[in-house]
């Protein structure tokens, strides 16, 4: 860029995103060859900004802000009159507009926009989380884990992991198969984020048959034989006592939002220092 060509100074007391992205917006009307902007993020003070209307005015820059204060919106078109550099407010007209037609003040929080956004991108990424580590995928990284979902194909691990997913936790769930060990990982991570799923058999059978029937399958074989799953049930109870720090819940008739309460309780509890904050 060229050092004499025009600077833009973003003043914010946030991170500057919404101001950033509405100058680049205004900008493609323009050639922007020499253009440089420059944000000034989390300024909440009168001597933070005097100082960059200083070097704003020394460097004859043009300043752009989004500040929610009053006072300080107020400071700065004062001081913007008195160093002579034009300055934008972007967010103060609309915020004068909407306090009129809702009968209320703003709230005059600053950074609320950025927190909006980063609980959505810890949404987001906890999906993805939960989505790879499904039905005992790459155990090698279970320690990540917000939760880990233990239980017999069938019992609402995946729905359970994604319906707690869209509420911020990283889920992995893995599958507990008669007569074979858990993978080791599994007993290698924080023990206290574990939680253990059972149904009653006849439950799981008709379910298993179910899904067998809309797979297009007949109902046959061990899968859905009742003899068969009560030795499931049976081996998935002795790896529980043999684990007795796991909460296990019992999800027969339960609806999937009732047990996903149930098992953000018990992290919350099991884990204060980490999860305690949290309402």
């Amino acid at each position: 860029m060229i050092d004499n060509g025009l600077k833009i100074y973003v003043i914010s007391d946030g991170t500057g995103e919404t101001a950033d992205q509405m100058i680049k917006a205004a900008l493609l009307q323009y050639v922007r060859e020499g253009l440089k902007i420059v944000r000034f993020k989390n300024i909440r003070t009168e001597i933070q900004v005097r100082s960059i209307f200083e070097e704003a005015h020394s460097v004859n820059a043009i300043v752009v802000y989004t500040v929610v204060s009053d006072n300080l919106r107020i400071f700065i078109d004062s001081i913007s009159q008195q160093t002579g550099v034009a300055a934008v407010d972007l967010l103060g007209p609309l915020l004068e507009k909407l306090s009129q037609h809702l009968k209320r003040n703003p709230e005059s929080q600053p950074g609320l926009f950025h927190q909006v956004n980063e609980n959505y991108f810890k949404r987001i990424e906890a999906i993805e989380f939960t989505v790879k580590h499904d039905d005992g995928k790459y155990a090698d990284s279970l320690d990540r884990a917000d939760i880990i979902l233990v239980g017999l194909s069938r019992t609402s691990k995946t729905p359970l992991s994604v319906y707690l997913s869209y509420k911020g936790w990283k889920v992995a769930n893995v599958p507990l198969v008669k007569d074979i060990e858990p993978p080791v990982e599994l007993f290698q991570t924080d023990q206290r984020k574990i939680v253990g799923l059972l149904i009653e058999p006849e439950t799981l059978v008709r379910i298993r048959r179910e899904r067998l029937v809309r797979m297009g399958e007949h109902p046959s074989g061990d899968y859905a034989n009742l003899n068969f799953v009560i030795e499931e049930i049976e081996f998935c109870k002795q790896i529980y006592r043999k684990n007795r720090r796991w909460p296990v819940f019992d999800i027969t008739g339960k609806a999937l939002e009732e047990t996903a309460s149930e098992v953000e309780r018990v992290i919350k509890v099991a884990m204060p220092e980490k999860w305690g904050h949290i309402a």
